[in-house]
């Protein structure tokens, strides 16, 4: 298999991954055609800003939907606490394993945020999950 391809996630990134793609197939699909149907009832298409607008969206849907569909047919499962158990034996920071990170300087000093390292897939830093092909995850990767 080709390395690129692969999409490192976790267990919940695997499903919300599969419930974007269902939704996007199941129902924006119809809700589009819906949208490119009733434009294509007011007639002239070539000043027909409703249908450019839905053909632009069914587009923008198709793409997402195709790489999501790569996605998920490439996922590779982050095992938690396989992760954190290896990482304990091994003594450095892999996909799947919490990290604290504190801040030593500076306005935040002493400030101590928790992390989960994730591949970029699920990355959300608000959400406490930082890819591991971030400057911070790749830094939390070499200790």
């Amino acid at each position: 298999m080709d390395e690129s391809k692969i999409t490192l996630v976790t267990r919940d990134g695997l499903i919300a991954l599969k419930k974007e793609l269902d939704f996007l197939e199941n129902t924006r699909r119809k809700e589009i055609a819906a949208r490119i149907k009733e434009a294509v009832s007011y007639g002239d298409l070539s000043e027909n800003s409703e249908y450019e607008e839905a053909k632009n969206e069914q587009a923008f849907v198709e793409g997402r939907i195709m790489q999501l569909t790569e996605q998920v047919k490439y996922a590779q499962i982050i095992d938690d606490e396989a992760a954190q158990q290896q990482s304990r034996k091994q003594m450095h920071v892999q996909l799947g394993n919490r990290v604290k990170i504190r801040a030593l300087n500076g306005k935040n000093a002493g400030i101590v945020l928790d992390y989960v390292i994730v591949g970029t897939t699920e990355a959300d830093p608000l959400e406490g999950k930082i890819s591991n092909e971030s400057p911070v995850g790749q830094l939390c990767s070499t200790i």
